[in-house]
């Protein structure tokens, strides 16, 4: 028996460590700077908590959170959260993240 892995399990190592690698390089970069300017936005106090948005979000519109985006956009934080109601139709609802105040919320279906 040789002492080196037969050819087609080093060839598939090979191609699982090259994909994995490029993911890794291609999409944490821009996600851990995101990370990093929330923290920074919720440490300063320009935004609030996440579960005092969610507290906000489900008091205006029932139901569960299946989806949230936050975005800085015109000099203010805003949270974008989808939500599935009981009666199964899935509302969008935006939230000023400093403030907690529905600035809109709609029916996706």
């Amino acid at each position: 028996m040789s002492p080196f892995p037969p050819r087609r399990a080093l060839v598939l190592a090979l191609g699982l460590g090259l994909g994995l690698l490029a993911a890794l390089a291609g999409g944490p970069v821009h996600a851990s700077e995101d990370a990093d300017r929330a923290r920074r936005a919720l440490e300063s106090g320009a935004i609030r908590p996440l579960d005092a948005v969610l507290a906000a979000a489900r008091a205006a519109v029932p139901g569960d959170v299946v989806s949230v985006d936050l975005k800085h956009d015109d000099g203010r934080w805003l949270y974008k959260l989808r939500i599935l109601g009981a009666d199964g139709k899935r509302r969008t609802v935006k939230v000023d993240a400093g403030t907690l105040k529905i600035l809109d919320e709609d029916d996706d279906d």
